[in-house]
């Protein structure tokens, strides 16, 4: 008995070395004591450290950031501009993608019918384009039926498996299959304008859904079985989104009044014939040429995963130097072609003012540090990507170069310029990913790449992020 202390003491002993190991035998890397103590040594409180304490402790940062220069030197003049009218207004959803390709379209058929003004229905491409994501989702879960969920590319196709993001192609691919209808045909409901709802719960049932897939899978059953289950899950998803959007019309009565008040003749229309009589452009004329930065240029690439409809193609595209697509996009606005470009919209914009410019806000100053990454680094290390796509309607050139650009955004009227932004050159090389621009307006030499096969890349290329 008279042991007994001895040994409680060593099992005491022995828990606490248990409970604080970490912090004793903590290795090189640690933020230990002694190098928190010397952070907290180095800093120091001096005038301009102490002034910007109290400013920005109190104020907004982007406000104490912004550059009065470059607003006193901006102006909205363009040496060339598009006839383009009324700014649309994607609300809460991440549709950018699809207004971006139906605004271009616009201006010919307000030019050539002399409308006041005229809107696609972005609804009625939305509900196939999710209809066309739902088949697609599981269509991958059935291929990849004996993957472990947590495979890479599982892991990637379970995250969002109901997205609002796309792409140029997809805009292509959906007026090819499904046509267009004008904007009164399937107008906007509460649903189409915020998404975040109704994506979740129909995202939770093919979740759902690809749990019943793959336990079929487990039991034994055949593709054909499990694509048979799919026809009945897909027809759940039509129902809940017919709900929400309401139903895509197969036909429909159409007249315009134009600028001359002359009231067309009441015809009947199928989505498919109203784009060939009202639109008729051949949108494989059209090309992606694209500046990553992070690969070769001069190649061909693909990005696995990235189509929305099961039976096309992932998006592909030649990636040129960015000088390549601002001479291609301002000879196309020059030709009063619209161009659908896609671009890093969070980075270095200012939406009071409608202005995208390099260092409109000045946050290096503020904090004294520098935080300079070249475009590659920063689309690399993920502290940017194509997030945004928009519309080229205007140029301002100075010696056959463009000086700046004028965007058509689709945010509404209230934000930027009436709708509009000014876009710098300068930001145009920093922050502009691609532009999609007819055949006619790039080299030989560009349209050689696509006859390339093409370098698959993978769904976590840092290129892959407007699709979701």
């Amino acid at each position: 008995m008279k042991h007994a202390p001895i040994k409680g003491t060593i099992v005491i002993a022995a828990f606490a070395l248990l409970l604080f190991a970490p912090l004793l035998i903590a290795g090189d890397g640690a933020l230990t004591t002694g190098l928190i103590e010397q952070v907290r040594t180095s800093f120091q409180m001096d005038i301009h450290t102490k002034a910007m304490y109290n400013a920005i402790t109190n104020n907004d940062i982007k406000s104490l950031a912004l550059n009065r220069d470059i607003l006193h030197s901006h102006n909205g003049v363009f040496s060339h501009k598009i006839k383009a009218k009324g700014i649309t207004n994607q609300k809460s959803t991440g549709r950018c993608w699809l207004f971006a390709g139906l605004n271009i379209m616009r201006p010919a058929v307000i030019e050539k019918y002399k409308l006041s003004k005229f809107e696609f229905s972005q609804n009625y491409l939305a509900f196939w384009d999710k209809m066309e994501k739902a088949n697609c989702f599981l269509e991958q879960v059935i291929e990849f039926r004996d993957r472990d969920p947590l495979d890479r590319e599982m892991e990637i196709l379970l995250r969002s498996p109901f997205p609002d993001g796309g792409w140029w192609h997809y805009v292509v691919d959906l007026i090819e299959k499904y046509g267009v209808v004008p904007k009164e045909s399937m107008p906007e409901t509460r649903s189409s304008e915020n998404t975040g709802m109704m994506n979740r719960l129909i995202g939770k049932k093919l979740r759902a859904d690809a749990i019943e897939l793959r336990d079929m899978n487990e039991q034994g059953k055949s593709v054909d079985e499990l694509r048979a289950e799919k026809e009945n899950m897909l027809a759940e998803v039509y129902r809940m989104l017919a709900m929400n959007l309401g139903e895509p019309p197969t036909e429909f009565p159409w007249r315009f009044e134009d600028r001359d008040s002359v009231v067309s003749e009441m015809k009947m229309f199928t989505p498919g014939e109203f784009y060939e009589e009202f639109v008729g452009v051949d949108l494989n004329e059209y090309v992606n040429v694209f500046n990553d930065p992070t690969k070769e240029f001069g190649k061909f690439y693909q990005i696995r995963m990235s189509r929305n409809m099961y039976d096309r193609e992932d998006v592909s595209y030649a990636n040129v130097e960015i000088g390549v697509l601002s001479n291609a996009a301002m000879k196309s606005v020059l030709d009063d072609e619209p161009v659908w470009f896609a671009c890093d919209v969070g980075k270095d914009q200012n939406g009071e003012h409608g202005i995208m410019a390099m260092d409109i806000y000045d946050y290096q100053s503020i904090y004294n540090t520098d935080m300079s990454m070249t475009k590659a680094e920063r689309a690399l290390y993920r502290q940017s990507a194509p997030n945004h796509a928009m519309v080229f309607v205007g140029v301002d050139v100075k010696d056959d170069k463009p000086v700046k650009w004028l965007v058509e955004n689709s945010w509404g009227k209230s934000k930027g310029s009436d709708g509009y932004w000014t876009l710098y050159d300068t930001w145009f090389d920093s922050h502009v990913y691609n532009v999609i621009v007819k055949r006619e307006f790039v080299s030989q030499e560009v349209l050689d790449i696509y006859k390339q096969d093409p370098i698959i890349l993978p769904p976590w290329d840092p290129m892959y992020s407007l699709f979701r």
